[in-house]
């Protein structure tokens, strides 16, 4: 029953020539250590877990809520609390219970080590569902020389009396056992075609472990799963089918009978004795029948034993030592005294349970690792590190003895130079002889694999802040150019200039601009501008209108450029309209009342491009550009002056618009101008893109309609009938309602689908019909 050759052998194999994938060197005993949340591996699956079953932004989420780093790395230890905090979270977030989402965890974990390539590795550990189990303590003292933080928990298998099993799950940490049955029911139905259910009978702390630690006993039960076998016609006894089985079953038994002359004690046998001698002879996989031979007397003197385990350990029920491997001695002198015992020689560090025969045999089958007492040790040796050994232990019944058949727990070479050991101390049959140069090895690759990614993890930190930088660099780049001109530009291509045949120009300034500077600080002009252009430039995203540059007090913006749009003249209008609201909250620092500005809008063809290569800037070209200016510097304080083009642009769109007159322009001569006064149906709220607070039945623009034409003629009528219904009302069809404008009008507007982002689109609904 020693599995410890086998077993190292195994993980060798499987363990040092396995993968090179990401988790080719996982301590995979965390597969089934419910207890086991220290390694990133452990959170790496919850993340996997919660990314497939329930997507990316649940995730994130949950990453969020437990404030957590966005990766794990492998190999890198971490607190239990992250574990406990991703767990928690995931219940509130997924609305499911403690137990239901660590018994996810467990079904899937299972799935995600096969996946990662340690499918035959797993399935090696035994033949049976309780093979399985209780090897996996001898897997996890493998796993242990090479990760030393690694606090797995342990697992017994008892038989009840009534055939049922039971399984004894000790952890260090509590409320985690809701994983093993994930993981033993996905074991048994993936490895072993069978069904398990597992139902918690006890929940405890066990008192006989040194420390108190939580003991869970599960009651197993196993179902295997049967294929369905085909239904067999059943034949009459009196036809003549049933015959013909008769001769058949007569020849059948004819040919057991030649089998029975195989029997070296040839006597009578029934009929059934035949058909049992022929399974357990020919089928005799099928009975797994196997009866080992053992000699009368042990044909191995007591030196040769002693020197071919130079590791081991015969002590009796009271722990008194009997017999030692010679080593053994050589490494603990004085180990062989009469009457010396063992346990005062040496501790059990796992499993953790009392140095008691009944401890042992009740862990019989688990691999146990002992550490010598330093008190216990020559002076020349309590200096260096304990020595550690790992084996098996075995009862012998006949003599009520234990044997501690054992090898030196050594991880590398390193270790064996300080327990001042050599390769040549461990038995030539020991497999530990090449596991300590193989485990060197795979130390170093582990090393190797951990410092790749960490740099992984470095590159991934440096990438994302360098994506974050990139962002910010664009969101400037975008500020000061138009994207698709920046973008040419980063390509390191020529932005060539373009001609667009219409666009609405735009300037606008600060009246007596220069006296406020002459009579205040620097500072204050500056944050009077800063004021000022900040509510501007939140305006340009509300009417989508491009900001061209800034000059001092001067404001210019153009509609259509970079980008053409029909609706270029009433997003600047309603622009202008916006910044003449927003400069009535920025005050003159002298007089300390709201400054005035003037604005100027003309219509007409541009030519716009890039120019320079140091801080290049796009600019506009062409008389266009002049005209705009001078309506500015022409026109009034807090009024929004405009030229013919402009008007004409503007007129039949929902405007109240007066002419001005006839002016002499500079650079220009005479031209009849106008005045822009208001959008008929665009509330104050609308135009400056803030949340509009209807307490009106009525849409805000239907509702502004009407108070302006009650309140111009005193003598109209409104018949407001009632309906039971909403009725849906545009702007358009209100003003059909109304009469105020033509049909043509209506049509107009219905038909220009072009608007300011915070302006609504749809239907307005009411509960009136209004006829006026």
């Amino acid at each position: 029953r020693s599995l410890v050759p086998q077993l190292q052998w195994t993980c060798r194999r499987h363990f040092c020539g396995g993968s090179d994938g990401l988790f080719s060197h996982v301590p995979l005993s965390i597969m089934l250590m419910s207890s086991l949340p220290q390694y990133g591996f452990i959170n790496t699956c919850l993340q996997s877990l919660v990314i497939e079953k329930f997507g990316d932004e649940t995730w994130e989420k949950l990453k969020t809520q437990a404030e957590v780093q966005d990766t794990f790395m492998t190999y890198t230890v971490y607190d239990d609390v992250i574990t406990l905090k991703l767990i928690q979270e995931a219940c509130k977030i997924l609305d499911m219970s403690e137990d239901a989402v660590l018994k996810l965890f467990g079904e899937y974990f299972f799935t995600f080590c096969k996946t990662s390539g340690y499918d035959r590795m797993l399935r090696s550990l035994g033949g049976n569902l309780t093979e399985f189990i209780e090897n996996l303590d001898a897997l996890h003292s493998y796993l242990a020389l090479s990760y030393q933080e690694m606090n797995a928990p342990s697992f017994r298998v008892e038989k009840r009396t009534d055939g049922a099993m039971l399984l004894h799950y000790y952890s260090d940490r509590r409320g985690l056992c809701h994983i093993v049955p994930g993981i033993i029911e996905s074991v048994a139905r993936d490895f072993f075609n069978s069904e398990v259910t597992m139902e918690i009978l006890t929940q405890s702390e066990e008192k006989e472990r040194t420390g108190k630690k939580e003991h869970v006993i599960f009651l197993v039960l196993q179902k295997a799963k049967r294929p369905k076998r085909k239904t067999k016609k059943t034949t009459n006894p009196e036809s003549g089918d049933s015959h013909i089985d008769k001769e058949a079953l007569d020849v059948a038994f004819q040919k057991m009978e030649n089998y029975s002359a195989l029997s070296c004690c040839p006597e009578k046998k029934s009929h059934w004795d035949i058909v049992r001698s022929v399974v357990k002879f020919g089928k005799g996989n099928l009975s797994h029948t196997f009866d080992p031979v053992y000699p009368e007397r042990l044909w191995v003197e007591e030196r040769t034993f002693c020197n071919a385990f130079p590791f081991h350990i015969v002590f009796d029920e009271e722990l008194r030592i009997k017999q030692a491997g010679v080593n053994i001695q050589k490494f603990v002198p004085g180990l062989w005294r009469p009457g010396s015992r063992v346990d005062k020689y040496f501790t059990v560090v796992h499993p953790q349970v009392t140095f008691t025969i009944f401890s042992i045999r009740k862990f019989i089958n688990s691999q146990f690792v002992l550490r010598a007492h330093r008190e216990m040790l020559p002076d020349s040796r309590r200096n260096q590190p304990m020595l550690k050994l790992r084996g098996q232990m075995m009862w012998m019944e006949a003599i009520q003895c234990v044997m501690y058949l054992c090898s030196p727990k050594l991880r590398s070479l390193e270790e064996l130079e300080e327990q001042k050991m050599h390769i040549s101390d461990i038995a030539q049959h020991d497999a530990t002889r090449d596991l300590i140069p193989l485990n060197q090895q795979r130390l170093a690759e582990i090393e190797l694999s951990n410092q790749l990614e960490r740099k992984k993890e470095e590159l991934r930190i440096l990438s994302k802040n360098l994506e974050a930088e990139r962002k910010k660099t664009e969101t400037l780049l975008y500020a000061m150019l138009p994207k698709h001109v920046a973008n040419l530009l980063k390509e390191g291509k020529k932005v060539e200039a373009g001609e667009f045949n219409s666009c609405t120009i735009l300037f606008s300034d600060i009246v007596t601009f220069t006296n406020i500077c002459s009579a205040c600080e620097p500072i204050q002009i500056v944050n009077m501008l800063n004021s000022m252009y900040s509510k501007f430039d939140r305006l340009t995203s509300v009417h989508n209108v491009y900001k061209v540059e800034t000059i001092g007090d001067a404001y210019m913006v153009v509609g259509g450029v970079p980008v053409p749009i029909a609706s270029h003249a009433k997003r600047v209008a309603n622009f202008a309209l916006g910044m003449r609201t927003a400069a009535r909250e920025v005050m003159n620092p002298i007089t300390g009342e709201p400054i005035q500005i003037r604005v100027g809008i003309h219509t007409g063809p541009v030519l716009a491009g890039v120019v320079g290569e140091k801080m290049p800037r796009y600019c506009l070209f062409g008389d266009t550009v002049n005209t705009a200016s001078r309506m500015e510097s022409h026109g009034l304080p807090n009024k929004i002056h405009l030229s013919p083009t402009a008007f004409r642009a503007l007129q039949n769109q929902g405007f109240e618009i007066v002419e001005r007159g006839e002016i002499e322009v500079k650079g220009k001569g005479k031209m009849t101008t106008y005045i822009l006064r208001q959008n008929l149906y665009a509330t104050e709220n609308e135009i400056m893109g803030r949340a509009e607070k209807q307490n009106s039945m009525f849409p805000p623009g239907i509702a502004k309609k009407l108070a302006l034409f009650t309140a111009g003629d005193s003598l109209a009528i409104s018949l407001i009938f009632f309906h039971t219904s909403f009725c849906s009302l545009s702007e358009a069809e209100a003003r059909l309602c109304n009469g105020e404008h033509t049909k043509g009008d209506a049509e107009q507007q219905l038909s220009d689908q072009t608007r300011t982002q915070h302006f609504s689109d749809g239907n307005a609904h009411s509960r009136f019909c209004v006829l006026l």
